[in-house]
């Protein structure tokens, strides 16, 4: 279950990758721009904004997402990114911070890429960090004899959860595409008590809290926060730095994919 109350934690944080991805979309008047895995909703809104004349599509595996979505007035529906196929008058396709979720999404790039017409956009944001201090400690924490039995049927997504910017190029140009692909690490400024537990627990943490009843729950995030403290030392200032990897690319269907 996704919290979107949580999930909003940090909003303007969350946001910045999407519109950093959008931004390098050119489409000028796309017919269908379609997210997938529009969350809360609360960026969807702004690529109906951009492009007021398209039809906009929109969904969210999470119920409880899809519900906040549709409280902003999005006709949004619960779907597995998985199971989705374009429209023939799909022009763009977004999909942000939704596929490190999905095991060898690789293949589902390539049907998606060629089902879109000529022309049309598929843009992707994904994690990169899941070798840094919030993730690595994470499973650590897990694997140890307190939590080992508890937690041995949790997947915690590892480095190979997501490729390269060289790797997805390398996928979607062999799928007929031009690609734009880039790397960002944001160094963000967190601020509160275990900003950066607060942080992962909206987002990295849901299969842990899933496979918890309550208590150990609670027990589970009083162990893991003095280990993301000391990996996160907060300032005098009161901010704690956390950086975060992000991998993004912007592909283009521009021929007939090889098949």
């Amino acid at each position: 279950m996704w919290d979107p109350g949580k999930y909003l934690d940090y909003a303007d944080l969350r946001a910045r990758p999407f519109y950093d991805l959008v931004s390098r979309i050119g489409a000028a008047s796309p017919r269908r721009v379609v997210d997938l895995g529009c969350g809360p909703g609360n960026l969807t809104v702004s690529l109906r904004e951009r492009w007021p004349s398209a039809v906009l599509e929109c969904g969210d595996s999470s119920p409880e997402m899809v519900t906040a979505a549709r409280s902003r007035g999005l006709d949004a529906t619960v779907l597995d990114v998985r199971d989705w196929t374009p429209a023939p008058d799909t022009d763009v396709v977004v999909s942000n911070a939704v596929l490190q979720w999905v095991p060898d999404h690789a293949s589902l790039l390539r049907r998606w890429a060629a089902s879109l017409p000529s022309g049309a956009y598929l843009a992707v944001q994904v994690p990169g960090n899941f070798n840094a201090p919030s993730h690595a400690l994470t499973r650590q924490l897990a694997a140890s004899p307190a939590w080992s039995s508890r937690l041995a049927d949790v997947v915690l997504r590892e480095d190979d959860a997501v490729s390269t910017p060289l790797g997805y190029a390398n996928l979607l140009a062999d799928a007929g595409c031009e690609v734009d692909a880039w790397e960002t690490t944001y160094v963000q400024p967190l601020r509160g008590e275990n900003p950066v537990l607060e942080w992962i627990t909206g987002t990295a943490l849901r299969p842990v809290r899933a496979a918890l009843a309550d208590a150990e729950w609670d027990r589970f995030r009083a162990e893991l926060a003095p280990l993301l403290a000391s990996a996160y030392p907060v300032r005098a200032d009161g901010t704690t730095w956390f950086e975060f990897r992000r991998v993004f690319f912007v592909a283009r269907v521009s021929a007939a994919p090889s098949r």
